[in-house]
């Protein structure tokens, strides 16, 4: 009888002892730590490695997954190569771009990362349609690439701790803060 009293009273008191440790993360960003977000664009090519430092975290992997996606405007060309300035602008993406960091790289909860690039391109041509030439036998050349949305998830372990993000239709370049 005492041997099940006994199981009875340690088995979910150490499992309230699991239940706490496992709790006891609590992800958040260091101070001038928040995310953020470095695009560099070329032409019909755009680059974005994000930064950030975290503490609280618990043991386990890190997966970081940058989302970017954008927009491009191409010039009109005819058939005699001459080229218009084209009406529309043509959705470019998303693209996404994971980071892993393997938990014992984390120390004391805490780690820096800067991201792999996420890596936007524009397609080299499209039809007149697409690039709202005068008429379909036109094409759509020379993209001029801008990025106009970016979002990063961060989660440990299969959880998501973080959902941060930045849009402007009117382009992201430079240093970019993503809200969180």
């Amino acid at each position: 009888m005492f041997r099940k009293a006994l199981v009875v009273l340690v088995v979910p008191l150490t499992l309230g002892l699991v239940a706490n440790a496992a709790m006891a993360a609590s992800p958040h960003f260091k101070r001038n730590g928040s995310p953020t977000c470095t695009v560099s664009t070329s032409g019909s090519t755009s680059s974005t490695v994000c930064k950030a430092s975290l503490a609280g975290l618990g043991n386990g992997t890190l997966v970081i997954n940058v989302t970017v996606g954008g927009e491009a405007v191409y010039q009109c060309q005819n058939n005699g190569g001459q080229t218009a300035p084209g009406q529309n602008r043509v959705l470019v993406g998303p693209v996404t771009a994971p980071t892993t960091i393997p938990a014992d790289q984390i120390k004391n909860g805490n780690v820096s990362f800067t991201t792999n690039a996420a890596v936007l391109t524009a397609p080299t041509t499209v039809t007149g349609a697409e690039a709202g030439c005068p008429n379909p036998n036109w094409t759509g050349v020379n993209p001029i690439l801008t990025t106009t949305s970016i979002t990063m998830t961060i989660s440990q372990g299969g959880v998501l701790l973080f959902t941060c993000s930045a849009s402007d239709a009117a382009g992201l370049s430079g240093t970019v803060a993503l809200t969180c």
